[in-house]
């Protein structure tokens, strides 16, 4: 099926248990410990959100990485970007299933790979401290090197999604990476030493004023998430204290509208060619932080849709391959935004979606 963008989706392989979630939580952790626990914390809030087709999965599973594979591609998804962990020193985490995946050589569906360069901390994980759980080290040249060539099967891959001929891999923190032009400019020599064309590297934020720095260091492209663009908006004073009022008074997490956020999901920026948006369906961390998170309210097939339109129109003058955008999330269902189908809306976000990037 021919569409209007190149649809990427951003993909959480936590759906599987590791020795470490064991130590850190309790045996047999994964991401659907916090999503079967959670509750509604007021009036119509939309928890606990329950998967429907796939149901609570096991990405040990290859009978599973194949069915989500099958379902993204029947509804325009060009490829999943799985999330990467690599804490220096050769550490890694949560690595298996997309091991699998290349040494498999199946789903025969496209992926990238998004490097989650950051600490792990207990309370963005679900845990009511902020202790870090485990720290992201950058140990120099030949660490990189080692983190390069771990990954050369996958790079080599003739499902891995390029730009221009360039192996696409983002990196999600690129301004917390103290040797990031070394680290490109090492891993871009690998490249073409081991018969690739060489990297395009996609630098991920949340804030417009970051854009030209990460460029500046040598990034090819930005993907830049507005998910909380409203509440580092002019908000009045009074408005951030009625915020704060519910959150300490009442015991409620931070909610607002879905409609009312889509309107800052969106800028002029994601027009010029190597700026590329992220599609938002939803946002609930209350699963993982309690009253603490933040909740987008009534999210519905009808207003993503208007959110998708908003986010193809501003790719549409590009060219073909730079119509590059970032679908935020597949899978994060703790987080509350995820496509999969779940019991209260089915296949609706996925149809939505479908309708809006398919050409005619």
């Amino acid at each position: 099926m021919e569409v209007k963008a190149r649809v990427i989706a951003y993909y959480l392989p936590q759906f599987h248990p590791i020795p470490e979630n064991d130590q850190w939580w309790e045996k047999g952790f994964t991401e659907w410990t916090n999503v079967g626990k959670a509750k509604p914390l007021f009036k119509g809030h939309y928890q606990p959100r329950v998967p429907a087709d796939l149901g609570y999965y096991d990405l040990r599973v290859a009978e599973t990485r194949s069915a989500q594979a099958d379902m993204a591609r029947e509804y325009g998804i060009e490829g999943f970007c799985y999330w990467h962990y690599w804490f220096g020193d050769g550490k890694r985490l949560l690595e298996r299933p997309f091991n699998e995946v290349v040494e498999n050589k199946q789903p025969d569906f496209p992926f990238c790979l998004a490097w989650a360069n950051e600490s792990w901390k207990g309370f963005a994980h679900g845990l009511k401290n902020r202790n870090t759980l485990i720290e992201q080290l950058y140990p120099g040249a030949e660490d990189y090197k080692n983190h390069f060539y771990a990954l050369l099967p996958a790079f080599k891959d003739k499902r891995y999604i390029t730009v221009d001929g360039k192996i696409l891999f983002a990196i999600y923190k690129p301004l917390q990476h103290p040797d990031l032009e070394l680290f490109i400019s090492l891993w871009q020599s690998l490249a073409i030493e081991n018969g690739l064309e060489g990297f395009y590297f996609v630098g991920h934020t949340s804030f417009v004023e970051e854009i030209d720095s990460i460029l500046a260091r040598g990034i090819d492209a930005v993907n830049i998430n507005r998910i909380f663009s409203y509440l580092h908006s002019e908000r009045t004073i009074w408005r951030r204290l009625i915020d704060k009022m519910k959150n300490y008074i009442f015991g409620m997490p931070m909610v607002y509208r879905y409609d009312k956020m889509t309107k800052y999901f969106i800028g002029s920026e994601e027009q010029k060619k190597h700026i590329f948006p992220t599609i938002v369906p939803n946002w609930d961390h209350s699963p993982r932080s309690g009253k603490e998170g933040v909740v987008f309210h009534n999210s519905t097939p009808e207003t993503f849709g208007r959110h998708v339109s908003e986010v193809i129109h501003a790719v549409e003058n590009k060219e073909k391959e730079y119509k590059l955008v970032f679908l935020k999330s597949w899978n994060e269902w703790a987080e509350g935004n995820y496509m999969e189908p779940d019991r209260k809306w089915g296949l609706s976000y996925l149809e939505t979606l479908k309708k809006i990037i398919k050409l005619s």
